[in-house]
């Protein structure tokens, strides 16, 4: 994997000029172009090398290293000054501010090269340096979808969110990473939720951990929540996979576990996020025609490497009717188990809905209730396997 660097620098043409020289020479390039957004990208990004100019507006790049050397997280990352300031003392305010080594401008690419390649050269020869940061955890992710729109998948990620949340005590974020199409900022109390689609139009990298935090909608039940935009325009945004990718990285380290809504039917964003899923619930309709469906769709999360033990067939009826199929016809049908089976409940989803919470807060003694956490219960099982084997 190409190293990473991260340039902070207010003079664009040299973010432009500097950027491509390294890049050429296999480098990821990172640009920031003030103090504020490099701690940002530094702390979010963790780079290999950080090229850092002085004489910059409101915050130099001294106050810059300072900060990056008193943040755990990015104290070892190896620091290159690149500045117009010549004078000794300058440099020596460089290295006490912890600067590892220092250039001046203008340099030619061959010395500036030479440098990165240098420190970084240094830093693999002692060892990753960042691995003495603290150890992150992610949180234990489940992804949740189905094969086809209108089959209960954000009700699914909701309830088993906050019957998780109430077996664990533990901190749960339910994201809905789908722009455009959301509908769990109406159903909780925010009529118009604009935190996903600014995160996917905006500069994702930018955005500290502190910040998203904060823009995560904190539900009275406890969870916390990042509602998919209702813009229909929105749902162009789903293109944005890069964005996407950063975004499920960071929600990752601020909560033990993260429930994604990703939608329904295999889309490029779709086989984005099936990596970061440790879990995959997959909502199923009883009706024969959609079974059938949903069969093929769970063939084609095989084949896509997800494997079969973490892939959980949930069966959601949403109205009673004679043309359901029982659980063991659809397992049948299926071709294998079904974790838990449902039942229709449209008067607490319609009370839920209007009381702007979930159903199992609404009712926490309902059968429905005892179903979402039969699943959580399962999930969480699951987990314990999974860490056991890791060990």
């Amino acid at each position: 994997m190409a190293e990473k660097i991260l340039i902070i620098d207010d003079d664009i043409d040299t973010l432009k000029l500097v950027g491509l020289m390294l890049q050429k020479q296999g480098y990821r390039i990172l640009a920031a172009n003030n103090g504020p957004q490099g701690l940002a990208y530094a702390e979010d990004e963790l780079p290999d090398l950080i090229l850092l100019d002085v004489m910059m507006p409101d915050m130099d790049g001294y106050e810059v290293a300072r900060r990056l050397r008193a943040n755990p997280r990015t104290a070892s990352i190896p620091i290159l000054m690149f500045t117009a300031k010549s004078q000794l003392d300058d440099k020596v305010t460089g290295f006490e501010a912890g600067a590892d080594d220092y250039l001046t401008k203008p340099t030619h690419p061959a010395e500036l090269s030479a440098h990165v390649k240098a420190l970084l050269a240094r830093v693999r020869k002692g060892g990753d340096e960042t691995s003495s940061l603290p150890d992150e955890k992610q949180a234990f992710t489940v992804g949740v979808t189905a094969v086809r729109g209108g089959l209960g998948v954000t009700t699914t990620a909701l309830n088993v969110s906050d019957a998780i949340r109430r077996y664990t005590s533990a901190e749960v974020i339910v994201a809905e990473l789908r722009p455009g199409g959301g509908t769990l900022g109406p159903d909780l109390g925010d009529p118009q939720p604009q935190a996903l689609r600014s995160l996917l139009q905006g500069n994702i990298a930018s955005v500290s951990r502190q910040n998203l935090r904060r823009q995560l909608l904190e539900h009275k039940t406890g969870l916390l929540v990042l509602p998919g935009s209702i813009q229909p325009k929105d749902g162009l945004l789903t293109n944005a996979l890069p964005s996407f990718e950063t975004l499920v990285k960071q929600l990752g380290y601020l909560s033990k576990y993260l429930i994604l809504d990703i939608g329904c039917g295999l889309t490029l964003l779709t086989k984005l996020l099936l990596p970061f899923c440790d879990l995959l619930v997959v909502v199923v309709e009883p009706v024969k025609n959609s079974v059938a469906h949903s069969r093929l769709f769970l063939d084609d999360l095989q084949e896509l490497g997800v494997p079969a033990a973490s892939i959980l067939p949930v069966v959601v009826s949403r109205v009673r009717s004679d043309t359901n199929l029982s659980r063991e016809q659809v397992e049948k049908e299926l071709g294998r188990p079904v974790v838990v089976a449902v039942t229709p409940a449209p008067e607490l989803l319609y009370t839920a809905s209007r009381m702007l919470t979930t159903a199992i807060d609404v009712d926490p003694k309902s059968l429905t209730a005892q179903q979402f956490a039969k699943l959580a219960a399962t999930i969480l099982e699951l987990e314990q396997k999974k860490a056991a084997q890791k060990k």
